[in-house]
Formats: C-alpha cells, sequence, structure tokens
C-alpha cells in the first residue's frame, strides 16, 4: 500500500488527547448494526479468552456469554470506567505512540470497533496487534460510515464504504512482514435498506509465525 502521508491527514491535527479529554458516549452505529457485531463478536472471540479492545471506550460489544478478561486501550479513562466488560484499561495514544504496553502472545483476540479510520499510522499499530496475538488469534476490526469526520483521515473521508473494505483489507497485507504474517482476510457485512451499515474485516495471526517482533 504505497499511500502518501497526505492521506493521512485530518481535518483537526490538534492532539487527540485534548479532543478525547472528555467524555464523548457515542457508539456511531443504531442498535441493529450493534447487534450485528455482537453476534460476529460471538462467533470469532473465545468466550474465555483475554481479550483486547483496541482504541476502547464505554462499550465494548461482546456478548452476554463472554466471560474471559477484556482490556481496553483508549483515550478517555472515564469512558473506559463505564464500560461493564473491561477488567482493567490503558490510556494510551495511538497515533503517537503505535507500539503496545503488553507482552507478545498476550491475547486471545484483539477487537477494533468502529475506530480504525482515525488511526495514522494503522500498519505499525496492525504490527503491532499482530505481536500481541497468540499465533491463530482473530484481529476483528469493523466500521462503519459514521464517524468524527474532523478526526478521521483523508483516505477515508474520500473513499465508500466498498472501498474501506479494500482499505482494511490493504491495512492487513501490508502490515505483513517476512515471517510475520497474518493469514487470509475474511469479510463481514451487514447492510439494511434502513439504519446503519457494519462491515467488519478480521484475520488471525498466522498459526506458523511464532516470531517476536523484538
Amino acid at each position: 500500500m504505497d499511500t502518501p502521508a497526505r492521506d493521512f491527514c485530518r481535518f483537526d491535527e490538534d492532539d487527540d488527547p485534548a479532543f478525547y479529554s472528555f467524555p464523548r458516549r457515542v457508539v456511531h452505529i443504531d442498535d441493529d448494526a450493534i447487534a450485528a457485531l455482537t453476534r460476529l463478536y460471538a462467533a470469532l472471540v473465545p468466550a474465555g479468552g483475554r481479550v483486547l479492545d483496541l482504541m476502547g471506550s464505554w462499550r465494548s460489544h461482546l456478548p452476554a456469554s463472554f466471560g474471559g478478561a477484556a482490556i481496553g486501550l483508549g483515550l478517555n479513562a472515564v469512558e473506559m470506567a463505564e464500560n461493564p466488560h473491561l477488567a482493567a484499561a490503558v490510556v494510551h495514544d495511538l497515533n503517537r505512540e503505535p507500539g503496545l504496553p503488553f507482552a507478545d502472545a498476550a491475547f486471545d483476540a484483539v477487537v477494533c470497533a468502529v475506530s480504525v479510520q482515525y488511526l495514522t499510522r494503522p500498519l505499525d499499530v496492525f504490527r503491532e496487534v499482530r505481536r500481541v496475538l497468540r499465533p491463530g488469534a482473530p484481529f476483528v476490526v469493523s466500521f462503519s460510515n459514521r464517524c468524527f469526520p474532523d478526526k478521521a483521515v483523508a483516505l477515508w473521508r474520500v473513499s465508500d464504504d466498498q472501498q474501506h473494505v479494500e482499505v482494511v483489507t490493504a491495512y492487513f497485507a501490508d502490515s505483513a512482514e517476512p515471517g510475520r504474517a497474518w493469514a487470509a482476510v475474511e469479510t463481514f457485512e451487514h447492510a439494511p435498506r434502513r439504519g446503519d451499515p457494519l462491515y467488519a474485516d478480521w484475520a488471525r495471526r498466522d498459526p506458523g509465525d511464532s516470531a517476536s517482533l523484538c
């Protein structure tokens, strides 16, 4: 993915922690789309696993059957404290520091709900996600056409729904490195005639990839 730096420019280039300094408590998608995402998580996320909710907030949309430990990583501590699924939370700005403060192979799944459009260094973040996943564990990236436009990168703002799917698929493909790979990317679509659409791309850390990024 040979993407010019301008494609990751935003209308609002002020520090992200300032933008998220107060709780916003939005979900970007309606109840039907949330239900579709919860069903997808039920199918992909181990019910008793250790899960990282990347760019987390006040809701994780995990199913009621989830009995594992979810760790949130986001920009507002108050929002994450209100999230009933989170066992712990870490305040961390991925656009300033894409490195994740977790050990190698620490998680059974990583989820990122309707937030990938805000990443200015997505390939670095995807590489870090692969590092903290156990081999064979999934990274589930969901998205819609709803967002805070001032903080979405230019590449996202000028793309339509299908192109968003292609952009995230490219993030997976282009974050692979020799010996450090993703398995095949799979996709999901919830596109009702009325209501909010929801799309997801996910891939698993290649079961044969046991290498650390260190």
